[in-house]
């Protein structure tokens, strides 16, 4: 079977899982094609997977002359595919609007192959981006044969939109590698003391409601009681500099440690994780908490809560005194700690594999078993 993968630019999850895609499909004797922007193929090493990489600048802000460029691309890359498998909602309408015109049944399948999108997020911004995003939506769910979506949220939004399939996607969490430092030397790094550490992995960027993290860590703390937490932010990001400013402005226990390649690491020597975020579909960080036993206090949105389960503490997106109070009940209750630990483990345990999601999309494609062409 021949596979072609559209995707745009990213740094984080969707590249991780289209590689994890690719490099299953080819093991099982299935031919791969990726087209998107070099810094995909640079970051993510798709040819290394076996795949094919082919440079289309699919990019992360519509631009007519660009975007027309890209669908004309995509659609001569495409034309032989039994299956056009888009990433993204950019990379979805785009794969959507290259799509050649539909073929009788009678004269043979479908020109340009089966058309399955994957959205792995929801916009969170409004104004002239949200309007774009909304036309991008209903492109999705008009063309695309089957929509895969990483949370319900987003499920319902594309049914109401009349996207005719659409299933739950399959995004497993490699298992993190082992750390390489003791939780003391981390701590000794960053500062930290006995200080209980509270890790969240984030791009600082508007949809992981930063502002609310600093919110919540300018306390106030019973010191006397759990010692003032620190609140570490490991990732990069458009909003750093604003953050910078309050967070020294007002004396924050917030340190931004920027993207790091030890999250093993940090999440050795970490209480819990973290996350104030508007929206998420299932992200990594999560799951790799729940894979190293940390609990998780995280707002309750998206596919967060479908992720997280018992393994921590959810609150509404947006309500400080309720995360600040999951914070005090964690550390306070050595007894709640305790069981949201041993129920992250055991959540961890049951995150699907790599093998899980390949099988998942062979089963989205049609194709039960290893190819039969």
């Amino acid at each position: 079977m021949r596979v072609a993968f559209v995707l745009g630019t990213t740094s984080g999850g969707t590249g991780r899982h289209v590689r994890m895609l690719a490099e299953g499909l080819v093991r099982r004797g299935h031919r791969v094609l990726v087209a998107g922007p070099r810094s995909v193929e640079e970051r993510f090493a798709f040819t290394d997977a076996g795949a094919r990489f082919v440079e289309v600048a699919v990019s992360d802000r519509p631009h007519p002359a660009n975007d027309l460029r890209a669908v004309l691309a995509i659609r001569r890359l495409t034309r032989d595919a039994d299956v056009v498998h888009a990433h993204g909602l950019r990379a979805g309408a785009l794969a959507a609007l290259g799509r050649r015109r539909a073929v009788p049944a009678a004269l043979g399948r479908r020109a340009g192959g089966l058309l399955v999108v994957t959205l792995h997020n929801a916009l969170t911004a409004g104004g002239f981006v949200g309007f774009v995003y909304g036309v991008l939506e209903r492109i999705v769910a008009r063309r695309a044969d089957r929509v895969l979506v990483v949370s319900p949220d987003l499920g319902e939004r594309m049914t109401r939109l009349g996207a005719p399939d659409v299933r739950a996607a399959v995004v497993p969490a490699p298992p993190p590698p082992p750390a390489k430092r003791t939780p003391q030397e981390v701590r000794d790094e960053l500062g930290a003391g006995q200080r209980p550490i509270l890790l969240t992995i984030a791009r600082l960027a508007q949809q992981k409601g930063l502002e609310t993290l600093l919110d919540v860590a300018a306390g106030p703390w019973r010191k006397e009681l759990t010692g003032e937490p620190l609140f570490v932010v490991a990732g990069e990001g458009p909003l750093r500099a604003e953050l910078e400013r309050r967070i020294e402005g007002e004396r924050l226990p917030v340190r931004l440690i920027g993207n790091r390649d030890d999250i093993p690491d940090l999440l050795g020597a970490a209480t819990a994780v973290f996350t104030a975020t508007r929206w998420e579909g299932q992200p990594l960080s999560i799951r790799e908490a729940l894979m190293a036993g940390k609990p998780v206090i995280a707002t309750s949105v998206g596919g967060v809560p479908e992720i997280v389960g018992d393994a921590g503490i959810l609150v509404p997106y947006g309500d400080v005194h309720g995360l600040r109070a999951a914070v005090r009940t964690l550390l306070e209750d050595p007894g709640a700690a305790e069981t949201l630990a041993e129920a992250a483990a055991r959540r961890g345990r049951e995150m699907p594999g790599g093998d899980d999601a390949v099988e998942s999309v062979l089963g989205v494609y049609g194709r039960e078993d290893p190819m039969d062409d």
